[in-house]
């Protein structure tokens, strides 16, 4: 169960990522004069957060027991494919409720290029934190704790 938790709170985290991430670029659109039904920074964000949690649960699915260290062009194929996974869901819904092929056909195209440009960048920040110390993949840091003095400290 502690194992699944972790997994479901690092597609939760790289979703949250992404979403970010989209978010902005919907911002960036909005703040050029772009509108539509739904603000663009919002729509933007919630598909980010889908399509990081479709690319997480990609990873999860592909590279599961591997150890070896996972290189930028696979990482971006994976991402890529994340993108394509959440673009045939969604166009797909969206087909099926309004008979429209348009939105599949541009979510086909646009979303696994900027699930791989996320999917790079997710894996550069790892590496710079890895190469920063934070991250220590022989540690679960649920299980670490604080020491005495820094309970101490923290209460006051």
């Amino acid at each position: 169960m502690n194992k699944l938790r972790r997994r479901v709170k690092a597609a939760m985290t790289i979703g949250a990522a992404w979403g970010f991430a989209w978010f902005s670029a919907g911002m960036a659109m909005f703040a050029a004069g772009a509108r539509a039904d739904v603000p663009f920074p919002l729509g933007f964000g919630l598909m980010g957060f889908l399509t990081g949690t479709a690319f997480s649960a990609v990873l999860m699915v592909a590279e599961r027991g591997g150890r070896r260290r996972l290189s930028i062009p696979r990482f971006a194929g994976w991402g890529a494919l994340g993108g394509l996974l959440f673009s045939g869901l969604f166009g797909g819904t969206v087909y099926l409720v309004e008979g429209v092929l348009a939105p599949l056909m541009v979510t086909a195209m646009v979303f696994p290029i900027a699930g791989a440009v996320c999917a790079t960048g997710t894996l550069a920040l790892a590496r710079v934190g890895e190469r920063r110390g934070m991250i220590d993949s022989g540690v679960d840091v649920d299980e670490i704790g604080l020491s005495p003095e820094e309970e101490r400290q923290l209460l006051g």
